[in-house]
């Protein structure tokens, strides 16, 4: 079935062909949805036209528009304000269109073709220090929504998450464990092991601010020589570079400890519903970077300054010096980055890389592509950092160091005792098996975390405030998961067989709220196509708000079950099915669970 869209922008080429002689450029004609406020369904923008007809706005627009509804049976009327001619489509092609997408298990998604490319997306990426926070959260859903919405575009698509498993900050909460930690384990503590990592790089940070501040007091030193002398950072630096010798004893702690930490980011993975096709670890690609480093310094890509330290000179580019390896041969991020780059692109023959980064590291991406292009490759071109702003509570921001981070563990936990003690509190549970009642807390409590964080552009720093994220009202994932429940409560009352055995006649007459929600099941594919190209799941989230906030208008407004007409009355519910099935495939891929029952 031809979109109404291009059916519309070929009618208007003809028009213009057979009312003014003239073969016009296709690009010139906008076609537009109508806005609310105006009664139509399309709009064309007439303006850019009005050289080729030669008269005013208003004139050009009445012609055009007689000439389309004359000789598209498509269209049913036009009006014309100023210089916008807005079209009205029969309803008959919205049921024609209605019947070849109900019950199409597959509508809004692109199965592979020639155009399908093959994308990786990086998201995650940890460091082992510490357990998952408020920031990792966000970075986890965007990552996982993203994929999922690129895998309903058509393409082949690559979960990654690359742990950030070695260097000077899991080096600080060894030392800090070495000296203070009494041999306690996750077994012998009852402490999750990325907390009780995590525990011990916050005293580190602790008695390495005790020893700053000794030393600026005893030795007159100023903080910046002080952070640089103080003997614990040191035995860290010094940890640091036995671990990449290979010393014995610093591997076994580093493994073990990494290993407690391994072991509780995958209980918060599960928790969060997310899950990765390959886990890459830094002590794994980054010798891979140094490789890289030597290989840029004999092309004379690179520089080496006094102290041994090697640099890129990117002023050119408008960018700055780069170090991309320090004096004493340990590595930087970046030279860690150009090695899995190099990896994964030779490994897999992607098209499309894609990083989930918060903006903090806008520079540091602009600058990798552009030293992996000043190294002759080509694909660098096509890595793709998907920027996000920072989450902040209600009450400010969050800083590791100081323990005062918001948990992840901790957050989720609590959203999901928030939809526990409100759903008591409605008593919208009564008659549930604590199975189902325990089922229904989590998809709720987790639904209104996730879909408050992915309705917000990933551009934007947000505020995350529990308490407004989980409201039964507005624009969050509880209301769109209650009106989803109702919607499959209102199916099993109808006791429907199969609910789109029946075509709708196509003399049916629809009610003008019918033909606005059939028309943004209309839109569904193209959003799932918009919010690809944009990597964006904000404009998936929002649509499916848009469809249900629609759907509970026109359940207040009409009956359903009770309608009289019996053509109308299943006609609704197979339009209520079909909403509920938009709703649950576009929040599914947001990570979002429907219950069935609520």
């Amino acid at each position: 079935m031809q979109s109404i869209e291009q059916l519309i922008k070929d009618g208007v080429i003809k028009a213009l062909k057979s009312l003014y002689q003239i073969e016009p450029d296709a690009s010139t004609i906008q076609i537009n949805k109508t806005k609310k406020e105006f009664i139509g369904d399309f709009t064309l923008v007439v303006f850019p036209l009005l050289k080729l007809s030669g008269k005013s706005p208003e004139l050009t627009a009445n012609e055009i528009g007689k000439w389309l509804v004359d000789n598209l049976q498509e269209l049913e009327s036009y009006n014309v304000i100023k210089g916008f001619l807005n079209l009205v489509v029969n309803a008959s092609y919205f049921i024609e269109f209605f019947n070849q997408a109900a019950g199409n298990t597959t509508f809004g998604f692109a199965s592979q073709n020639a155009s399908s490319k093959k994308v990786m997306v990086e998201y995650s990426s940890p460091n082992t220090n510490k357990p998952l926070h408020l920031g990792h959260i966000r970075n986890n859903l965007l990552g996982f929504a993203v994929a999922n919405i690129l895998k309903a575009n058509g393409h082949d698509v690559k979960k990654v998450n690359l742990v950030n498993d070695r260097g000077i900050h899991i080096c600080k909460s060894m030392l800090a464990w070495k000296k203070f930690g009494n041999g306690e384990t996750p077994a012998s503590t009852g402490i999750k092991g990325d907390h009780l990592v995590g525990d011990y790089y916050v005293r580190f940070d602790k008695e390495y601010k005790k020893q700053i501040a000794e030393l600026m007091a005893s030795n007159n030193m100023n903080e910046d020589a002080a952070k640089k002398e103080a003997p614990l950072i040191k035995e860290a630096q010094d940890m640091l570079r036995l671990w990449e010798a290979g010393d014995k004893e610093v591997v076994e702690l580093w493994k073990a400890m990494n290993g407690w930490v391994y072991k509780g980011f995958d209980e918060t993975y599960k928790k969060m519903g997310v899950d990765f096709d390959r886990i890459y670890y830094e002590s794994e690609t980054y010798l891979l970077g140094k490789e890289i480093v030597q290989e840029g310094l004999s092309k004379s890509v690179f520089f080496k300054k006094e102290d041994a330290s090697v640099w890129i000179d990117l002023t050119a580019d408008g960018l700055d010096q780069k170090l991309l390896l320090r004096g004493d041969g340990t590595s930087v991020y970046m030279t860690q980055d150009l090695g899995t780059a190099v990896q994964r692109c030779e490994e897999y023959h992607i098209d499309e890389l894609i990083y989930v980064v918060g903006n903090e590291q806008n520079y540091h991406f602009q600058v990798l592509s552009k030293v992996l292009e000043k190294l002759g490759h080509t694909w660098a071109k096509n890595l793709f950092h998907l920027s996000y702003g920072m989450v902040e509570l209600p009450e400010g921001k969050m800083k590791s160091r100081e323990g005062t981070v918001v948990d992840a563990d901790d957050l989720i936990d609590g959203m999901v005792k928030t939809a526990e003690d409100m759903s008591v509190e409605l008593g919208k549970l009564e008659g549930f098996s604590d199975t189902e009642k325990e089922a229904i807390y989590k998809a709720v409590g987790l639904g209104a975390l996730k879909y408050f964080i992915l309705k917000v552009d990933p551009k934007k720093t947000m505020t995350f405030d529990p308490k407004e994220s989980i409201d039964f009202n507005g624009n969050t994932g509880p209301f769109i998961q209650y009106t989803y429940a109702r919607i499959r409560s209102l199916i099993s009352k109808s006791e429907l067989n199969n609910v789109f055995g029946d075509k709708v006649s196509m003399t049916l007459h629809l009610e003008q709220k019918e033909k606005e929600l059939i028309k943004i099941i209309y839109q569904f594919p193209e959003v799932i196509a918009e919010a690809g190209k944009d990597k964006s799941p904000a404009l998936l989230a929002n649509y499916c708000y848009e469809l249900v906030k629609e759907y509970n208008q026109f359940y207040h407004d009409f009956t359903i079950l009770k309608e009289e007409d019996a053509a109308k009355r299943t006609f609704r519910i197979q339009l209520s099915a079909m909403i509920a099935d938009i709703i649950e495939r576009g929040m599914n891929l947001l990570g979002i669970a429907m219950p069935q029952r609520m």
